[in-house]
């Protein structure tokens, strides 16, 4: 090493000695012939100070330097306390500089507002800044922890596959053209799903690993294209099991990231409760604003816009005080969501539906009088009400109520709440008249579900389990199909056919056949959970090198065009014929 010591490491104790630091150049400050220099590395900062201006005057931030000098006590009365090291300075007897910088796009200390553009178009400078590196060794001591969490419940750890087969899992995949056979592809997995599965046939009973994953998705914020998820698999287990392991990972991991003390074990909703009460699969329960069901009310309205199959309200308290412009506002932000509006009513304050806005006066005498009391609303308050399809309205009525909850404060940042929500639904309608899996295609019905879910696809009930964390979904799995003959039958549902089955997923189905045993597991979104773990607003401020909201590298430039040579090489203009078997591998000119 070209230093004795790292600067942030130096303490009283070592004073008098005599030490070599190297690092960058944090601060200057000048004062009448002498330099204050804080000199920063991996592990902290200490102060420098330099006598000799003919060594000092061409010094700027981000400069990388070697110090050597002697460790002294900071006078009585400088001390810093914001500081580890913040009681002793070095008094510098040589600096050499081991590189310059440029101007910088940048200040890397201080707290201005940055342009993400711009802090990802030179993130190795961004990494530089505390705030950043601190997130990111915050990660590491995560993933440190995860290993250990895992390795106390005796699970292996096992890598599968980046190149594998494409196979239809919800997102499009990002396929890799094979050279030395043009015409084929693999694919990136958008999940270790498959592979994970064929571990339990395998034997090994407890797998897990920090594995990357690859979905090419549409455009949208805070999602990547590649993202990481902590990933399990249990054999000879029940829901109970698996929750009981992502419990204790979880409460580590909180307890010893952020200090606080999961209380175990997290209370569980169902789907429907969950969808019934707060609008949303994921809900935040750091606050109340439960939804109200108004269908039975309006049972007998006149007003055509409630005869619905479903209407339902969300209380904005003292919301009735709100502006013609802002109500005006919650129009677009509900068409922003793809709805034709948000209706509303407004409670004066005698607790009646007050005259104003558009839909009171379609209202009948006795619907106004009771509204407040059926809404649960208060003098003052506003009723936002949605009617329609059941998910829709419910889902609409879930967004405005984290709005409500945003605008009106209600929401303690300092807070954790925890759920599981579990028993969702296995099908949903895919919009042409028949069914997809809502998780996937392997998920086991509930058992009580199990002999008639070909039968009444749209009332049956998966064996699965999300996990949420401020309303953010964190991690999700289920108990898995194990039997060949349940597999095929919600392949029949989803209208995949045998041939389409074994095209796609013949390892798995061929697996099957050789005694695979009960098993399940779970995933969490480790950059989402990185992200409440550390206090940040985005995945992106997680991750190192992350892809901007548009998919694109700002550092890199990635994705590039490529030459018409690397076309041919990889094959990509090859025209493959259709074949008896397309999953035999073999292309055809």
């Amino acid at each position: 090493m070209i230093r004795t010591h790292e600067a942030g490491t130096v303490r009283a104790a070592d004073a008098g000695q005599h030490v070599t630091l190297a690092g960058w150049v944090a601060r200057r400050r000048d004062h009448g012939g002498v330099v204050f220099i804080d000199l920063r590395d991996a592990s902290g900062i200490v102060q420098v100070v330099l006598r000799e201006e003919d060594v000092a005057h061409d010094l700027r931030a981000e400069f990388c330097v070697l110090v050597t000098g002697e460790v002294r006590r900071r006078p009585a009365g400088n001390e810093n306390p914001e500081l580890a090291s913040g009681e002793v300075e070095i008094a510098a007897t040589d600096l050499q500089v081991l590189a310059e910088t440029d101007p910088l796009p940048f200040p890397i200390e201080g707290t201005a507002e940055l342009s993400e553009e711009v802090r990802l178009r030179y993130r190795y400078l961004d990494i530089r800044r505390p705030e950043m590196a601190a997130v990111l060794r915050t990660r590491s001591a995560a993933a440190y922890l995860v290993s250990d969490v895992m390795r106390d419940h005796r699970f292996v750890n096992v890598e599968t596959p980046y190149l594998t087969r494409s196979t239809p899992e919800g997102a499009r995949d990002f396929l890799v053209p094979v050279r030395l056979q043009p015409g084929t592809f693999y694919a990136l997995p958008q999940s270790p799903q498959l592979f994970k599965q064929l571990l339990m046939v395998a034997g090994l009973e407890r797998y897990y690993q920090l594995v990357r994953c690859f979905r090419d998705e549409d455009f949208r914020a805070d999602r990547q294209p590649e993202f990481t998820q902590v990933d399990l698999e249990m054999s000879f287990v029940t829901r109970a099991d698996v929750v009981r392991v992502a419990e204790d990972l979880v409460a580590r991991l909180w307890s010893q990231i952020t200090g606080y003390q999961v209380q175990l074990p997290i209370p569980q909703l169902t789907y429907a409760d969950a969808m019934r009460r707060f609008g949303s699969d994921k809900p935040d329960l750091r606050f109340g604003l439960e939804l109200t069901e108004l269908t039975g009310y309006f049972g007998r309205t006149q007003f055509r816009v409630f005869q619905a199959a479903y209407v339902g309200a969300v209380v904005m308290p003292g919301g009735a005080g709100q502006t013609r412009r802002e109500l005006d506002g919650w129009q677009e932000w509900a068409r922003s969501r793809g709805a034709r509006g948000l209706a509303y009513v407004l409670i004066g304050a005698d607790g009646m539906v007050s005259d104003a806005g558009p839909v009171a006066r379609h209202l009948s005498a006795a619907e106004r009088s009771g509204l407040a009391a059926a809404a649960g609303a208060a003098a003052g308050d506003c009723v936002f009400v949605a009617a329609g399809a059941a998910t829709a309205a419910k889902t609409l009525l879930g967004a405005a109520r984290l709005e409500i909850g945003r605008r009106c404060r209600l929401i303690d940042p300092s807070a954790w709440a925890f759920t599981w929500v579990v028993d969702a639904p296995m099908f949903e309608e895919d919009g042409q008249g028949g069914w997809t899996a809502v998780h996937h295609p392997f998920t086991a019905p509930l058992p009580e579900w199990a002999g008639k879910f070909t039968a009444e696809p749209a009332g049956a009930l998966a064996d699965a389990y999300d996990i949420v964390c401020n309303g953010t979904e964190i991690g999700g799995g289920s108990i898995r199909i194990h039997r060949p003959d349940m597999q095929q039958q919600v392949f029949d549902v989803i209208g995949l056919s045998r041939e389409q089955a074994r095209s796609q997923f013949g390892f798995l189905l061929d697996a099957l056949r050789f005694g695979p045993p009960p098993h399940g597991g779970i995933a969490f979104g480790w950059d989402r959970t990185l992200m409440l773990l550390t206090g940040q607003d985005s995945i992106r401020d997680v991750i190192a090198f992350p892809k901007a909201a548009s998919g694109h590298d700002p550092m890199t430039g990635a994705p590039t065009p490529i030459t018409a040579a690397q076309r041919e090489e990889a094959g990509l203009d090859v025209i493959v014929a259709a074949g008896p078997d397309p999953a035999d591998g073999r292309a055809r000119r």
